[in-house]
């Protein structure tokens, strides 16, 4: 009688159905520990797997840029004398790549000598007298003259920070030259300050004050390298040239000895 009484008070629709919902979390059975542990261990193993692979993408991505460009460089500086080499029955690669290497250096140490300032004094004046050209030479060669060996031709005289645009803002800049403000009390000197906006090939001009100028420990070579690698090459401590003076000047003899 109790068994009747039992089958009798199940509803209709479980009966209809053949039990309970299992789609009804109140009304389905208990998990497992089994299946949560599964469930946890797959977790972890896929957020294990996928951040070895984005390890591996930021260590393999900068070795593959590097070996693109190099591949690039060298094929294209190849290009200019292995159609000479071709045409002789010559087929080595690099062969041309080496002697474009040796062509620039031979080029250098004639432009060293009195004739080959000459000879590019000439090929300047013509260039000049170009009308769109001459915009293009002018700009290259002071890209070029920035980290130029010589340093009595450098464009970039040194690196300036600047406070830019706003009032504890600062800009990496590079002194180019200094300008004289008459004014009718006092005159007033100004450095003129070339502060790149699109790597090294364009920018904006700022006349500042000499005092306003913070002139950092570095070389022009390591200010275009901070500002080519966008801030990546930065030195985490920067000091004014005046500070490090300071500092050298307060060591003491023993030290020195």
């Amino acid at each position: 009688m109790a068994e009747e009484k039992e089958s009798a008070s199940i509803p209709l629709s479980q009966a209809e159905n053949g039990g309970p919902d299992p789609e009804d979390p109140a009304k389905s059975p208990p998990s497992s520990p089994n299946s949560s542990t599964r469930k946890a261990c797959c977790f972890v193993l896929q957020s294990w797997v996928s951040k070895k692979f984005m390890t591996g993408i930021v260590v393999l991505f900068p070795v593959a840029v590097t070996f693109f460009v190099t591949w690039w460089f060298i094929q294209f500086v190849d290009g200019f004398f292995s159609p000479l080499y071709e045409q002789l029955g010559i087929e080595i690669f690099g062969l041309g790549f080496i002697t474009s290497l040796l062509f620039v250096f031979f080029v250098g140490i004639f432009v060293s000598s009195w004739m080959g300032a000459t000879v590019i004094s000439v090929g300047e004046w013509i260039i000049k007298k170009m009308p769109f050209v001459k915009h293009i030479y002018s700009a290259s060669k002071q890209i070029s003259a920035a980290i130029s060996p010589d340093q009595n031709t450098t464009a970039f005289k040194e690196v300036a920070i600047i406070r830019h645009p706003r009032v504890g803002e600062y800009a990496f800049g590079f002194i180019t030259s200094t300008v004289t403000l008459q004014r009718d009390n006092e005159d007033e000197e100004l450095c003129s300050v070339f502060v790149p906006t699109n790597h090294l090939y364009i920018g904006d001009i700022f006349l500042v004050n000499s005092k306003d100028i913070l002139r950092p420990n570095l070389s022009i070579r390591e200010g275009i390298e901070i500002i080519v690698s966008g801030g990546m090459t930065m030195p985490q401590i920067i000091s004014p040239q005046e500070r490090v003076t300071q500092q050298s000047d307060k060591i003491p003899l023993n030290r020195i000895k």
